[in-house]
């Protein structure tokens, strides 16, 4: 469970890239719907590899947390597993998403 503290310093980190880069919450949400109806089900780190090949590039990539959060809170994606990371060596955790 994500915990206040966490929930702000995801916003912050999000207010921060759209203020000082080309990077939207809104316009990842939108290309991360638009994966998954045609993959139906990906890692978030996958989904944010579209994402930043869009051109969607933030200073930190926990600028991506609300782009899911945000997108899981309205009950449009949902956690359906998890998986090995990539970029985490191969250790897992790694959040599978679907459309609800």
């Amino acid at each position: 469970m994500i915990t206040e503290a966490g929930v702000a310093g995801m916003e912050a980190c999000a207010e921060k890239a759209e203020s000082t880069t080309e990077f939207s919450v809104g316009e990842c949400q939108r290309i991360v719907i638009e994966v998954l109806k045609r993959e139906k089900a990906l890692t978030g780190e996958v989904l944010v590899v579209y994402c930043r090949e869009a051109g969607q590039v933030p200073h930190d990539d926990r600028a991506f947390g609300p782009v899911f959060a945000g997108l899981s809170r309205q009950k449009i994606i949902k956690k359906i597993g998890y998986g090995p990371r990539h970029r985490g060596h191969g250790t897992a955790g790694a959040i599978v998403w679907a459309l609800a």
